[in-house]
């Protein structure tokens, strides 16, 4: 499901006058919507053709040869496995389910109808009045991500090429997903894909985890959605009547929530919770989403089916799970640059370089959705 990789080109090759923001989307309109997985919406593909011009520019010779190792007898050679394993690999379905929207500029501002006059009932030629609105601004500052490489000039010409094994996380990590492997012909290609995943798993992260006190960090969901429409269990247990419960608050609030986020733990917790209320065998609460998502759990509520997908960025810590609904017609990722490489100094004899992401999550009605916290078990 996701494709890994940055979207746009060395940035000081070909800087278009527009600047950053045209070096990533070129003439798109600002906040135009260049990934939907809900509406099947993915315009990356055109993007990442900028890329692929930078990496040509900047990628090195591969080597064929072996890696340097000691013989355990003196004519026997060693052979390294040529397949990388990722250890720290960490699935990032909510980068790929949150919609991105172009941003042209350092902040993502909107509105939104506060207080709406009421209509009214009148006799026959009675005197009308106007019915005043409230409309009320938001901005939220854009943020910058990094990460940050550099590759020796004897790395680049004894390298030889490496399999990422396990390397590249496709969906949710569920049923029918997996982590492919992703080919690094020689050490530039090999630092760069390291520092790609490095960069979209801070960014899932964020989404869940970041808080705009922390001043370089946006607010992520847990942040922004707060106590709004809580249904908190005060370190209890949770059960079937909750979800029904927070999925009533955001409906009765206006919101249609059509997909839910928690831990590993609290979506075990509700696969038992149904099984034992309704008696489903596991096979039958699984349910895929519009972009092809597999959820090993979908709750049929008053709103419809809403499935739920886990992430690794959500506590486990009894007493603090938790699990969000969330309405993803108003949560968007606004992006003034999409990943981004840049070649930084030539120190020495290496090469220093970077990926960089300029972006922010907007939740534009946080009574749209809802959440059950402080979740013990």
């Amino acid at each position: 499901m996701e494709k890994e990789g940055a979207f746009t080109a060395d940035i000081k090759s070909n800087l278009p006058r527009g600047g950053a923001y045209q070096h990533s989307f070129g003439a798109l309109p600002d906040q135009t919507v260049y990934l939907n997985p809900w509406t099947n919406i993915d315009n990356r593909e055109e993007m990442k053709e900028r890329l692929d011009l930078g990496l040509k520019a900047y990628g090195a010779t591969s080597a064929t040869g072996g890696g340097a190792g000691t013989a355990g007898i003196a004519m026997v050679p060693v052979y390294v496995d040529p397949r990388i394993v990722d250890t720290t690999r960490k699935y990032t379905p909510w980068v790929e389910a949150i919609p991105r929207v172009t941003n042209l500029g350092l902040t993502a501002d909107y509105n939104s109808i506060t207080a709406k006059g009421s209509a009214v009932m009148a006799a026959e030629d009675a005197a009308l009045a106007e019915q005043d609105d409230t409309l009320s601004r938001a901005s939220t500052a854009i943020k910058y991500l990094y990460a940050v490489g550099r590759v020796t000039g004897q790395a680049r010409a004894s390298y030889p090429p490496y399999m990422l094994g396990g390397f590249q996380p496709t969906g949710s990590g569920l049923v029918g997903s997996g982590f492919g492997d992703a080919s690094a012909p020689n050490a530039t290609q090999l630092a760069m894909q390291i520092k790609a995943r490095a960069l979209r798993e801070l960014e899932e992260e964020k989404i869940w985890n970041g808080d705009v006190t922390t001043a370089t960090e946006f607010s992520g969901i847990i942040k922004l959605q707060a106590d709004t429409n809580d249904t908190d269990k005060n370190t209890s247990a949770i059960d079937y009547d909750d979800t029904e419960d927070a999925i009533q608050a955001a409906f009765d609030d206006g919101g249609r929530p059509n997909i839910a986020g928690c831990s590993s733990g609290v979506l075990t917790d509700l696969r038992k919770i149904v099984i034992d209320t309704f008696h489903y065998r596991p096979s039958d609460m699984t349910g895929t989403l519009p972009f092809g998502v597999t959820s090993n759990l979908v709750l049929d509520t008053m709103v419809g089916p809403v499935p739920i997908i886990p992430s690794m960025n959500i506590s486990n810590v009894s007493g603090s799970k938790a699990l969000y609904f969330l309405d993803m017609n108003y949560i968007e990722m606004r992006v003034l640059q999409d990943m981004t490489f840049e070649k930084l100094a030539h120190t020495n004899d290496s090469e220093k370089f970077m990926l960089k992401i300029y972006e922010a999550l907007i939740m534009k009605n946080t009574a749209f959705n809802s959440c059950v916290t402080e979740i013990s078990g």
